[in-house]
């Protein structure tokens, strides 16, 4: 039996938040075995997965790099749509469905890690708003890019137009695989409630173990104080994109769970636009910057409470505007963390006692 009390505080700390997640999707299963769930409310289980994992890397770069990017979404779309592409292709080429759907988180994670790359080598130099506004453009641009893209495939190969699905000239063997503003139909439903857990747990450990390591030292340094850490030697635009281009892969990953739990893939303003980048940057802000743990608690809560709330139609909407209030209150107020921060220590001195 592991000894507790041996163990570092950031080694307890990573435990308690992966049997945080390990708890919750042993309740959720038991209520869904148990015929107690709604089947809207088991709707909502996948993306919830996809959800939690967007907070978890947002949290990455907004409260560990210290940068505020509002183009989660975008990397979001990039996976989700080079994913749902490549398992439309390989459906009869690679008829298991496992395998097909590793590969197609390989192809989502790299896709959305590519274009962070890409994006962040010149937009890492901007600061601030400025960094806000052209992140949030390249969500837009990327959103409005796959309305107008058609690409078909035949005998002949694949075929690209920006004008309509019959300029694509396919033979009479062709398909189209994105239609433009209708896009991806048919897309094989791999994703599953226990898949999107274990995802979970893998960006869990990705994060928490590069927070903790020395890349992670040299990232939150910069955010501290970026003359202090190019002083000492650390690679400023290295150490950058690397969170940056890590937290977009990530996104893509999440893009890929819910690509396949959608029987229709579209790029909507609704899943794929500027307010998807805004619930995102919620989940990280109530659950505090810089907290992972936090941030799953806040994506769970605000992606479960209307659906559980949706018996009370009339006040439905007040009593989630009601616990954003309460929660940011909590979060950020100077009173309550001064509370908790009381009630902690005195949590502290009493297990020392008892101890």
């Amino acid at each position: 039996m592991i000894n507790m009390k041996k163990i570092n505080k950031t080694t307890r700390s990573n435990l308690t938040t992966y049997a945080m997640i390990l708890v919750m999707f042993l309740v959720m299963q038991t209520l869904v075995s148990t015929g107690n769930v709604s089947s809207l409310l088991q709707g909502l289980l996948v993306p919830l997965c996809a959800y939690i994992i967007l907070a978890v890397s947002l949290n990455l770069t907004v409260g560990i790099l210290g940068e505020l990017s509002l183009g989660h979404a975008g990397f979001m779309c990039v996976g989700a749509f080079s994913s749902a592409f490549f398992s439309k292709c390989m459906a009869d080429v690679i008829p298991v469905a496992g395998v097909r759907y590793f590969f197609a988180l390989c192809i989502g994670a790299a896709a959305a890690g590519l274009c962070g790359v890409l994006v962040g080598i010149p937009v890492l130099r901007l600061k601030g708003d400025y960094l806000a506004i052209v992140t949030l453009a390249f969500g837009e641009i990327i959103k409005n890019v796959m309305n107008i893209l058609f690409i078909g495939k035949d005998s002949a190969g694949f075929h690209f137009s920006t004008k309509d699905s019959r300029s694509l000239g396919l033979l009479e063997d062709g398909e189209v695989i994105i239609n433009g503003p209708q896009g991806i139909t048919g897309t094989p439903k791999d994703s599953t409630f226990l898949i999107g857990v274990i995802l979970i747990f893998v960006t869990l450990f990705i994060v928490l173990n590069l927070i903790h390591s020395r890349s992670g030292r040299a990232i939150m340094s910069i955010r501290d104080n970026r003359i202090a850490a190019e002083s000492v030697g650390i690679n400023i635009t290295k150490y950058k994109l690397m969170a940056f281009s890590i937290s977009a892969a990530l996104a893509g990953v999440a893009g890929v769970t819910y690509a396949h739990n959608l029987a229709n893939l579209t790029a909507q303003p609704k899943n794929f636009g500027y307010n998807m980048s805004i619930m995102i940057l919620v989940f990280v802000v109530l659950g505090g910057i810089g907290n992972i743990r936090g941030s799953v608690i806040a994506a769970v809560i605000l992606t479960l409470l209307p659906e559980l709330l949706r018996g009370l139609s009339d006040y439905r909407m007040l009593i989630y505007a009601v616990v954003l209030i309460a929660m940011m209150l909590f979060n950020w107020s100077p009173k309550a963390i001064e509370w908790r921060e009381k009630h902690m220590a005195r949590f502290k001195r009493n297990n020392k006692k008892e101890a």
